[in-house]
C-alpha cells in the first residue's frame, strides 16, 4: 500500500514528534521520496507544495538540491502561487557559484517590466540576494526605472537592489546618480546611497532640511527611540553630511546651522541621543565649520563623558587628565562645568583629597546656584570617605556650610555633630571656630544649627579661653546668650534652628558661673524653689553633654535592637531603677507643703510611670513581632531593603523603612523612591533622609513607609526608582508581591 504524501502541517508536527533522531531522519527520507516522485511526474498544481516541503528540509539542515530546477520551473509560471515559492526557493537554494541562478535572468527581467507590485517586489528580493556581477550588467536598466516608481513599496526595494549592484559593480554608479538625486524630492527619509561627491553635494540643502526636521518638529512617531525622533536616520545623513562637507566651504556653510541645533536640542540622557550627538561633533570637527561651532566646547563635553564612564574601569588612567578636568569647571557652559564637575567628584581619592577639595570648594563660592547642591553634597562625601585627619573634616565641612549652607544635605547636620561629639581633642577648637563663623553670619540655617548645638554642649570651653590651635579669643557669656538670643528673634531662624539655639540655652545654664541664668528658659512653676540646689541638681542631670553615638548601617541597626530589647526587660529606658528612686525623692521635697519628708511611693514598671509622665520620656512597651527583612532590588551596587515594624499598640499600621545602600564606585545622586499600595490600604510617605546615596557603603539613604490597612487585607507593594548613576539616567518600575505575611495578617 502506497503512503500518501504529508501535508506541510502535518509534516512540521510529525518531525517535532519525532523523539530520537533516527526517527527524524527516517520520517524526512521518506517524505524526500515522495517530493522526487512528484517532482518526476511533473504535477504542475501541487509542485509549489512539494517545494515548500522541500525548503522547511533544508531549513533543518538535511541536502535539498534537487529542487533547484523545481525553483527555476516555479518562477517561470503565471500564478502568483507559485512565483512566491519559487523566487524563495531560488535565494535559499541558488547562489553565484553555480550556474543555474543565470537561468532566472530572463525571467526576474520579464517580472520586472510588469505592472504587478508584488511580482516586482519578488524578483527585487531575489536579484538583491543571489544577483551576480553578469546579472547586475544585464538588470542594471530594468532597476533603474524602478527607482522613479510613485509607489514606496517597488521603490524601497530598488534602492536596496541598486545598492547590491554597485557594490558588485561599482562602475554601475552612473546610472543610478541621476534617479538618486531625485530621491530626496520624492523620499524625505534620504533612502540614496552616495557614491560621487560633486554629484551629492547639491543635494546638501535637501539634506539638511530633512535632518532640521526629524531634530525640530520630529517626523515620525514609529521611528522614535527613547525620546529621539529616528536616531538611525540622523546618523545617516550626518556621516554623509561630514563626507560632503570635508574640504568644502560652500556645503559646510551650509549645515552650520543646523549643526548648532543637533547639539543644543539632542537628548543626551539616553544612548541613542549620545549617539546623534557623537556624529554631531565628528561632522563639525571634520568640516570647516564657523569659529563658534567648531570651539572645543562640544569636544570637551564628548571628551568628558567618555572619561566619565572610564573612570570606573581605569582610574589611574583618567587621573592623568586631572588638570584638564578641573580646567572645565570654570566653563561659561553649564552643561560642561556639570559633566566637568561629576567627573572631578569621581576623581578625588586618598591621596589628592585636599588638593582636589580646594579646587572644589574655589568652584563653589563662584557657581552657578543649580550646581550648587551638587557640588557641596559631593565635597561632604569626599571628604566623608577620604578625610585624611578630623580637623581638616571638621574645617572643610564648616567651609562647605559657610559658603553654600542653604544648598546642603539634609543629613550634613547630623553628621557634623556627630564628628564633632567623637573627636573630644578638637571640642574647643570646633566651638570657637563655630562660634566666629556664627557671629559673622546668622543666615545659613544648618551653619546655625550646628553652632548653636555646639555652644550648647561645649560652651564652657568657649569661655575659658585655653585653645592653643586657634587665635586668642575673649568671649563673655553676656556675648553668647546674647548671641543665641539673636538666632531665637531673627526672623531667617527656621523652627528647627529656633529649637537648636532654646535647647542651647537651656543647656547653658548649666555650666555658666555667672549671675545669667534668668535667661534660661527652663523653669518649673513656683520660683522659690528655682534656687534651690535640689533644682539645680536635677536640671543638671537632664541637660548634661549628649553621649557619644557611634556610627555605622549595620552597627547602628544592631544597637538600635538590642536597645529595643532593652525596653522590653527593664521598667523605663533612661536610668536604673535605684537612680530613678532616688529621683523622685528629690522630686517629692519639692512638692512637699512641709519639711517632713514623706516616704516614696513605690515605683510601677507600667509604661505610665510618674517619671515617664514628668520628664516625658519613653518607658517600657511590648516589643514589636519580629518580621524578617527583605531585598528588593539590586543593580550596579545600588541595593534597596525593607524592614518592617508593626506596632502593638496599632495592629492595622505597618511601618516599612526603605534602605538604598550603594556598594559601587560610584555616588547615585538624584534618588527618589516613590510607592504604591492597593486601594484598600492607605499610604503615607515620610521625607527621604538624602537623595544621594554615597559610594562605597557609604551612609544610607532611608525612608519611612506609613500603611494603614484595616482589612487586613494581602498586601502588595508597587516601587519606582529614579536615581543618576554611572553618568546614565535611570528609572525602574517592580512590583513586591512577596511580603511576609506578618506584615499584613
Amino acid at each position: 500500500m502506497v503512503v500518501p504524501s504529508l501535508k506541510l502541517q502535518d509534516l512540521i508536527e510529525e518531525i517535532r514528534g519525532a523523539k530520537t533522531q533516527a526517527q527524524e531522519r527516517e520520517v524526512i527520507q521518506k517524505e524526500c521520496a515522495h517530493i522526487r516522485a512528484s517532482f518526476r511526474d511533473g504535477d504542475p498544481l501541487h509542485r509549489h507544495r512539494q517545494l515548500a516541503k522541500l525548503l522547511y528540509v533544508h531549513m533543518l539542515g538535511y541536502p535539498a538540491h534537487f529542487g533547484q530546477m523545481e525553483c527555476l520551473k516555479l518562477i517561470a509560471s503565471p500564478r502568483f502561487t507559485d512565483k512566491r515559492v519559487g523566487y524563495l526557493g531560488a535565494m535559499l537554494l541558488l547562489d553565484e557559484r553555480q550556474d543555474a541562478h543565470l537561468l532566472i535572468t530572463n525571467s526576474i527581467k520579464n517580472d520586472l517590466s510588469q505592472g504587478i507590485q508584488a511580482v516586482q517586489g519578488l524578483a527585487l528580493c531575489t536579484l538583491s540576494t543571489v544577483g551576480s556581477a553578469e546579472m547586475c550588467w544585464d538588470l542594471a536598466t530594468e532597476v533603474e526605472k524602478l527607482l522613479l516608481q510613485p509607489g514606496s513599496y517597488v521603490r524601497k526595494k530598488a534602492v536596496l537592489t541598486a545598492v547590491h549592484m554597485i557594490r558588485k559593480v561599482p562602475e554601475l554608479s552612473n546610472i543610478f546618480l541621476p534617479p538618486c538625486a531625485q530621491l530626496q524630492e520624492h523620499q524625505p527619509r534620504g533612502e540614496g546611497y552616495p557614491a560621487a561627491l560633486k554629484h551629492f553635494r547639491k543635494v546638501v540643502p535637501q539634506l539638511v532640511q530633512i535632518l532640521r526636521t526629524l531634530v525640530m518638529t520630529g517626523y515620525s512617531t514609529e521611528h522614535s527611540i527613547s525620546g529621539v525622533s529616528d536616531p538611525f536616520l540622523q546618523v545617516q545623513i550626518l556621516r554623509l553630511l561630514r563626507i560632503l562637507g570635508r574640504n568644502h566651504e560652500e556645503s559646510s556653510e551650509t549645515m552650520n546651522d543646523l549643526l548648532a541645533q543637533v547639539a543644543t536640542n539632542t537628548d543626551t540622557s539616553r544612548n541613542a541621543g549620545n549617539a546623534v550627538l557623537f556624529e554631531t561633533v565628528l561632522t563639525i570637527m571634520d568640516t570647516r565649520s564657523a569659529a563658534g561651532l567648531s570651539s572645543p566646547t562640544l569636544a570637551r563635553y564628548v571628551a568628558l563623558t567618555s572619561l566619565l564612564r572610564m573612570v570606573q574601569s581605569d582610574h589611574s588612567a583618567v587621573q592623568r587628565h586631572r588638570p584638564t578636568v578641573v580646567e572645565c569647571l570654570r566653563e561659561p557652559d553649564a552643561s560642561l562645568s556639570r559633566r566637568a564637575l561629576e567627573l572631578s567628584l569621581a576623581l578625588v581619592n586618598s591621596s589628592n583629597v585636599r588638593a582636589m577639595t580646594q579646587e572644589l570648594q574655589s568652584f563653589l563660592e563662584s557657581c552657578p546656584p543649580d550646581l550648587r547642591a551638587d557640588c557641596a553634597s559631593g565635597i561632604l562625601l569626599a571628604a566623608e570617605r577620604f578625610a585624611p585627619t578630623k580637623r581638616w573634616h571638621i574645617d572643610t565641612i564648616l567651609r562647605v556650610l559657610t559658603t553654600a549652607g542653604t544648598h546642603v544635605r539634609d543629613d550634613a547636620v547630623a553628621n557634623l555633630t556627630q564628628l564633632i561629639g567623637g573627636a573630644q581633642e578638637l571640642h574647643a577648637y570646633s566651638v570657637r571656630r563655630l562660634y566666629s563663623a556664627l557671629a559673622e553670619d546668622i543666615s545659613q540655617q544648618p551653619l546655625v544649627q550646628v553652632a548653636a548645638w555646639c555652644i550648647g554642649e561645649y560652651g564652657d570651653l568657649l569661655l575659658e579661653g585655653s585653645c592653643e590651635e586657634t587665635e586668642p579669643l575673649q568671649v563673655k557669656e553676656e556675648e553668647v546668650l546674647a548671641l543665641l538670643e539673636k538666632v531665637l528673634q531673627s526672623h531667617m531662624s527656621l523652627p528647627a534652628t529656633r529649637g537648636y539655639a532654646l535647647t542651647a540655652l537651656m543647656k547653658l545654664s548649666t555650666r555658666l558661673r555667672g549671675d545669667n541664668n534668668d535667661r534660661c528658659p527652663f523653669t518649673i512653676p513656683g520660683s522659690t524653689q528655682r534656687d534651690t540646689p535640689i533644682f539645680h541638681l536635677l536640671r543638671a542631670a537632664i541637660l548634661e553633654k549628649m553621649p557619644l553615638v557611634e556610627r555605622g548601617g549595620t552597627q547602628d541597626e544592631e544597637a538600635k535592637e538590642s536597645k529595643e530589647a532593652q525596653l522590653s526587660e527593664a521598667p523605663c529606658s533612661f536610668c536604673p531603677l535605684p537612680q530613678a528612686s532616688k529621683l523622685l525623692d528629690l522630686l517629692d521635697l519639692l512638692d512637699s507643703s512641709s519639711g517632713a519628708a514623706q516616704p516614696p511611693p513605690p515605683l510601677e514598671p507600667s509604661p505610665g510611670g510618674t517619671l515617664g509622665h514628668l520628664l516625658d520620656l519613653p518607658c517600657a512597651s511590648p516589643a514589636p513581632a519580629s518580621v524578617p527583612n527583605l531585598r528588593v532590588f539590586e543593580r550596579e551596587g545600588l541595593q534597596l531593603n525593607l524592614s518592617f515594624v508593626r506596632p502593638p499598640e496599632t495592629p492595622a499600621l505597618l511601618l516599612i523603612t526603605v534602605t538604598a545602600v550603594n556598594t559601587s564606585g560610584a555616588d547615585v545622586t538624584h534618588f527618589v523612591c516613590q510607592a504604591a499600595v492597593p486601594k484598600s490600604c492607605q499610604l503615607q510617605l515620610q521625607a527621604p533622609s538624602g537623595d544621594t546615596v554615597p559610594a562605597q557603603g557609604g551612609l544610607p539613604v532611608t525612608q519611612l513607609l506609613r500603611i494603614f490597612n484595616p482589612n487586613k487585607a494581602p498586601l502588595r507593594l508597587k516601587l519606582r526608582l529614579t536615581y543618576h548613576h554611572l553618568g546614565q539616567s535611570v528609572q525602574e518600575i517592580f512590583e513586591v508581591n512577596n511580603l511576609p505575611a506578618e506584615t499584613w495578617q
